[in-house]
């Protein structure tokens, strides 16, 4: 059975503002359930019925069907067939529902005429003003084919004149090759007991050209003896047939651009990882850079005129030849090169279609810059999966959006399976927390002068079932990204808090000061001051007591709220050190309107003053910490591996020191028999 739920209510959201039918949300979920149901378990015949099914429904709006199949293309694994099916069946039932109302009209039409030669002349004025105003041709004629009379519709259907048509039969408007398949036909309605017939045939306008037509005879018998007559509704169906087309087209291709759309490239994706498909293909998505600005800074006719600027590039260097270039979403492209001859080619396509962007776009007189990040998946075809190829493809895409934007990426298998790795811990996150695999563990920070305990800093550390002990550079930066690290490391400081409330209760004022690294996530959080509050006061640590750790890099991130809400922590006591410092750039102005408590140096600034480092480095590392000394504030470093660094730090007014050289993190009781022996 499958599980049409889910996609029915996302087809309902998708089309209930298009709805002209009379239904509550509950029977049209019902309703599309149904349908679901019976598309994703069968063919384009059931397709074609579910089409039909839709019109009786009342769904008579062309925006439900452009809606439909948008969103049955986007979203569930109907084919390009299916769809087409789809909207054929649609259009079949409207063409139905016009002609039986039609044939309503007709019937009325028919009887005013009886009345009007029976009785009354006005009725023939109704029944002309009907025959008269039908979009439908219509042809009264007698047995044998002679024409009685033909409307305005049937005259400008076959392009014909009321004098041409008082000389001619009806048969000389049927093709040839139908004219006596019909005249059978008419013989047996006219025999039979029925009344009316509908049948397809073809018909021949005066220059020549054949139509298909869809033609509903009716045998009118006057019940006074006046011999029978033929009244005959018809259709043109070539221009339903190309408005059928038109529909089509319409659900596979993009409206802004011209080119297919996702679902037409999803059939392509699939049958060249068919059996049938290429040996092998590259696939080749490309995703513009700062879409989203050009919007809200020029409006989007603007974004309209980048999306087109790329695609006449993207057609100008990926041919029909060598590609198929569709448009895969708002701000996304995909090429499929089928059989490349190899990597490099593809390469080189990508590199020329970015050099064809260099050239601005000119919008009123700004010269709008347009780039884009490319990710390009080559490998064997037959056999693939069109799910995966696209999820690599997106995959690269990013990855070229994360060095930099405005260049290109090549897949990498290696990359991706360490990628997932860390997509995986950073999703089960939540669940590892709620199970209690994650503890806070300490690592010291030394006195270089004296050897006393200064500090402790808070390491998050994760004890995996299957991994086994994880330190926090294994899923921190990936938390971050997904912003899981928000409530990791407020469970953090709350757990370190509660640990050295404790341990302040047994130490008074020897109690060192907790550290623990603020992620820039954080920083971001309106409620820092007073989450941070909170925390203190449950636990009982007093405020002088706890320190946070800034990246070097984070003053030149926050905005000025965000430099308040720091700055309001340091006033209530909160330490706040620079951390990180290994000699880069860093925005004096903006540290000067942060109340540094201290400032923490790692990296080559440590190990430059190591025996036997290299001159340049030495001289540079004591040019840093002599600079830092101006700023008054105590110094500190980490990763301190060696005795010689930290007799040279010591000498050059560095407080205190924590890494390798002093020993590892240590657990919370290690911590407490540090403290309390």
């Amino acid at each position: 059975m499958v599980d049409s739920r889910e996609p029915a209510v996302a087809w309902a959201a998708a089309i209930s503002n298009t709805l002209v039918a009379n239904l509550t949300r509950g029977k049209l979920v019902h309703l599309l359930d149904g349908y679901v149901e019976r598309l994703l378990g069968a063919g384009v015949n059931e397709a074609r019925q579910v089409g039909r099914s839709m019109v009786e429904h009342d769904f008579i709006s062309s925006a439900t069907l452009e809606a439909t199949l948008a969103h049955l293309g986007e979203h569930t694994a109907l084919t390009p067939a299916q769809l087409a099916a789809l909207a054929a069946g649609y259009a079949e039932g409207l063409r139905d529902r016009t002609l039986d109302q039609q044939e309503i009209s007709r019937t009325a039409a028919i009887t005013a005429m009886r009345r009007a030669e029976s009785a009354v002349r006005a009725s023939e004025a109704k029944f002309r003003a009907i025959f008269e105003s039908s979009a439908f041709g219509i042809v009264v004629s007698d047995l044998k084919g002679e024409i009685i009379d033909v409307n305005e519709a049937m005259l400008a259907m076959l392009d014909y004149k009321h004098d041409d048509v008082r000389q001619m039969s009806g048969r000389d408007f049927v093709h040839p090759d139908d004219r006596a398949g019909l005249r059978e036909l008419t013989i047996q309605l006219i025999a039979s007991e029925h009344d009316n017939v509908r049948v397809e045939k073809r018909m021949v306008r005066s220059d020549g050209e054949t139509i298909q037509t869809h033609m509903a005879i009716s045998v009118v018998r006057e019940g006074d003896g006046t011999p029978p007559y033929l009244v005959t509704m018809i259709e043109n169906m070539s221009e339903m047939r190309a408005l059928q087309t038109q529909l089509v087209r319409q659900s596979l291709n993009d409206v802004q651009t011209g080119l297919p759309n996702r679902a037409q490239f999803l059939g392509w994706l699939e049958g060249a990882v068919g059996s049938k498909g290429p040996e092998t293909l590259a696939l080749v998505q490309v995703d513009i850079d700062g879409f989203r600005g050009v919007n809200d800074a020029f409006g989007h006719e603007a974004g309209n005129r980048v999306l087109m600027h790329v695609a006449r590039h993207l057609r100008s260097v990926f041919t029909e030849e060598v590609a198929r270039v569709a448009r895969i979403g708002e701000d996304e492209f995909a090429v499929l090169v089928r059989d490349p001859q190899d990597v490099r080619s593809v390469v080189a396509l990508v590199e020329e279609f970015t050099a064809l962007l260099e050239e601005p776009i000119w919008i009123g007189r700004h010269g709008v810059g347009v780039t884009t990040s490319i990710g390009v998946v080559a490998r064997a075809a037959r056999g693939g999966d069109a799910t995966d190829l696209l999820r690599a493809a997106d995959v690269t895409v990013g990855w070229a959006k994360r060095d930099g934007k405005a260049q290109w990426a090549l897949y990498d298998r290696e990359r991706d399976v360490h990628d997932k790795e860390r997509y995986a811990l950073a999703a089960s996150i939540p669940g590892a927390l709620e199970e209690g695999q994650f503890r806070v563990d300490y690592l010291p920070t030394y006195s270089l002068a004296d050897g006393s305990v200064l500090a402790l800093e808070a390491k998050i550390v994760w004890e995996h079932p299957d991994r086994g002990v994880l330190c926090p550079d294994t899923f921190l930066d990936q938390s971050s990204n997904n912003g899981m690290i928000v409530r990791l490391v407020s469970w953090a400081l709350e757990e370190a808090c509660r640990h050295a409330g404790d341990w302040h209760l047994a130490l008074g004022e020897r109690m060192p000061v907790l550290s623990i690294d603020l992620p820039p996530r954080l920083c971001q959080e309106p409620e820092l001051v007073a989450e941070v509050a909170r925390v203190l006061d449950r636990t009982g640590l007093p405020p002088s007591l706890l320190r946070f750790e800034l990246h070097e890099h984070l003053p030149a991130l926050l905005n000025d709220e965000q430099m308040e809400e720091l700055t309001i922590l340091a006033e209530r006591g909160v330490g706040l050190v620079l951390d990180q410092m290994n000699g880069g750039n860093v925005g004096v102005d903006r540290l000067r309107r942060l109340p540094l408590s201290g400032v923490k140096f790692t990296g080559t600034v440590v190990h430059g003053l190591d025996t036997g480092a290299n001159r340049l480095e030495s001289s540079a590392s004591e040019a840093l910490l002599g600079w830092a000394s101006i700023l008054r504030l105590p110094l500190y470093a980490e990763d301190v591996r060696t005795d010689a660094e930290a007799s040279r730090l010591a000498a050059l007014g560095v407080t205190g020191g924590q890494g390798p050289h002093f020993g590892p993190p240590l657990r919370a009781s290690e911590v407490s028999s540090l403290l309390l022996s």
